[in-house]
């Protein structure tokens, strides 16, 4: 097995245990195990649990903002806040693990990663911001862009978790309507 194998492996088994149980009760004898890895393979790559912990954000945080950046190319005002509502429900219904975990770990303080999570903010929020500004400039960009990323989050996890006969287009049009 080739060691980009090995840590990829490593890396969907821990995003898929610590969307389940939390970053506190997951250990990383159970990453290994979940991995078919010796634990020694999540040290040897990640140096530590939050080393791992670090990596699953800056590759979730990277995936998220290139596909939102890319919805909104090219568009402006509603248009593309409609595009980003729509790729993030999206990258929710693709990546639910990573969607947990955004919406378990934004809002603690206190842990190593804490860097990470303020990309996730600068990064991700920030495309809606970007878009924010550009449509109403007369708001604070910044909090309208957070407000509608975590309703989209929200409403996304909602639908996952516990309305899954629900389209992709009825959760857009619930999140669109509070757009106003």
């Amino acid at each position: 097995m080739r060691a980009g194998d090995t840590k990829q492996q490593i890396v969907e088994a821990a995003l898929a245990l610590v969307a389940e149980r939390g970053f506190a009760a997951t250990s990383v004898d159970d990453i290994a195990a979940a991995a078919g890895v010796a634990k020694g393979s999540v040290f040897y790559n990640f140096g530590s649990k939050a080393g791992l912990f670090e990596s699953i954000i800056s590759q979730g945080v990277a995936r998220l903002t290139e596909a939102l950046r890319s919805a909104a190319d090219g568009l402006r005002g509603r248009e593309a806040l409609e595009a980003l509502v729509t790729e993030l429900l999206t990258q929710i219904e693709s990546n639910p693990d990573f969607a947990k975990l955004m919406a378990a770990e934004s809002f603690r303080t206190g842990r190593s990663w804490q860097d990470s999570i303020q990309h996730l903010r600068d990064e991700s929020i920030g495309t809606f911001a970007d878009v924010v500004a550009d449509t109403w400039p007369e708001r604070n960009a910044l909090l309208v862009a957070a407000a509608m990323f975590g309703a989209t989050l929200l409403a996304g996890l909602e639908w996952l978790v516990f309305q899954p006969h629900r389209t992709l287009a009825e959760v857009r049009e619930a999140v669109i309507a509070t757009l106003g």
